[in-house]
């Protein structure tokens, strides 16, 4: 008992041990005293009942990248010498609280399991977890009365667990923010170098210090907010040609998507999976017959090569386009690829008065891509690869969205669809015969 009262816990961080809750979600900015007082709060509680305790991150190449070091550190603090710290583990030898440390990237249910039976979650580093690994753990922490504590330094608006938890909490969580004044343990010189950054740059000192998300700029190529305010309902129809972006699944976890979009208005999205080209074809077909879009956008960079084919081989040519986004762009001196060239022209079109279906999903794909500069001035997007890494999943719905802005499309009347049956040949000269006097 004389060691517990060692360990003293600044008053933000009180609800740690004294409120029981499902989510106990911290944010802030330097200084908070975030990571200390998540240490010491587990330790005191390891103390005074045996507890199983997982220490989680994204990304954990090695024991180094976790908070064993700190808590080890804490401990030889404090004098805990009931604890044994292991090479990948801590024991406390009295009581049996054990300390485990994972990295959650790559991770799947199974591997996953053996946190079935913890009592307290740390995920550390909380603005960089995936959607994906969120799903994957928080089913898994399944144990009654079994708390998930988040310790973060916000990046962006749309930060993974920050939209899922932090901004609109329910009643099983608990979410403080706390900053470098709210910490009395704040050493005087990191309270001397936030009002320096704060005289030197308002942005970066908000950012670092007051814990607020990145401001949309030079790295992003869309504004969030563009992005919510299309969100909004606006428009209630629009007689502009329908055209349809049609991004084909490249591996098995990416979702096929048709976008349906006319002017300035994003009429919706259809999400499929583990469609085989034939299936997306035929999809793809029943849509041209039913809806009669001016075009439907093909991505052919990958799979979609085979629904494009298809397509052609019916008789939709005069419909269908396909567009490969790593392919030169039109506008060769101002783009890498088509790919830069299709997004800024979503960023564009968000500039004007236009409408968007309301989709977090959507959302998080929009405001996530990151924008630079080859040698030559020209826009690039950061890799796919990457986005799907931050994000959990690719961007499929925007790719869709994407194409659909492949080349202008001009109202000319509705296709004659010809070819694989839907005109015969008796028809088709009986029209030449009308328009042009014969064939």
């Amino acid at each position: 008992m004389q060691k517990e009262l060692k360990i003293k816990i600044a008053r933000p961080f009180l609800p740690l041990i004294g409120e029981k809750k499902r989510i106990k979600f911290f944010y802030g900015g330097r200084g908070g005293g975030k990571s200390y007082a998540f240490a010491d709060a587990l330790l005191m509680l390891g103390l005074k009942q045996k507890l199983l305790i997982a220490c989680v991150r994204e990304i954990q190449e090695s024991i180094k990248d976790s908070v064993h070091r700190l808590l080890a550190d804490r401990i030889g603090f404090y004098g805990l010498d009931e604890f044994d710290v292991k090479e990948s583990e801590i024991l406390n030898r009295v009581n049996g609280t054990r300390f485990i440390f994972k990295g959650l990237r790559n991770q799947d249910a199974q591997k996953i399991k053996s946190l079935e039976g913890v009592d307290i979650v740390w995920i550390e580093e909380a603005q960089t977890i995936s959607k994906k690994s969120w799903e994957i753990l928080s089913p898994t922490i399944r144990k009654d009365g079994s708390e998930i504590w988040i310790s973060m330094n916000r990046e962006e608006e749309n930060d993974p667990l920050w939209v899922e938890l932090g901004a609109n909490p329910d009643e099983r969580t608990f979410v403080q923010k706390v900053n470098f004044y709210d910490n009395p343990f704040c050493p005087n010189e990191l309270k001397k170098q936030a009002l320096d950054c704060k005289q030197k740059s308002i942005s970066d000192y908000l950012h670092i210090w007051e814990g607020e998300p990145l401001s949309q700029g030079a790295h992003k190529l869309i504004d969030s907010q563009k992005v919510r305010l299309a969100m909004k309902p606006k428009i209630k129809e629009s007689t502009s040609p329908l055209v349809i972006g049609l991004d084909v699944a490249r591996f098995g976890d990416d979702s096929t998507v048709f976008c349906f979009r006319r002017g300035r208005l994003c009429l919706k999205f259809e999400v499929y999976r583990g469609k085989d080209n034939v299936e997306v074809a035929n999809l793809a077909t029943n849509m041209i017959e039913k809806y009669h879009p001016s075009k439907m956008f093909v991505d052919i960079g990958g799979v979609g090569g085979g629904v494009y084919d298809i397509l052609k081989d019916r008789g939709f040519i005069e419909v269908v386009r396909g567009v490969n986004f790593g392919s030169k762009a039109i506008n060769d001196e101002r783009y890498a690829n088509r790919r830069a060239e299709m997004w800024d022209k979503i960023s564009q079109w968000l500039d004007d008065e236009v409408e968007l279906p309301k989709d977090e999903g959507l959302f998080d794909e929009l405001a996530c891509v990151n924008k630079r500069y080859d040698f030559r001035g020209r826009l690039i997007l950061e890799e796919k690869e990457e986005i799907k890494r931050r994000l959990g999943r690719s961007t499929d719905m925007a790719d869709a969205l994407a194409l659909t802005f492949a080349e202008p499309v001009y109202d000319r009347g509705m296709i004659k669809l010809y070819g694989n049956g839907k005109v015969s040949i008796e028809e088709m000269f009986e029209s030449a015969k009308h328009k042009y006097g014969g064939w």
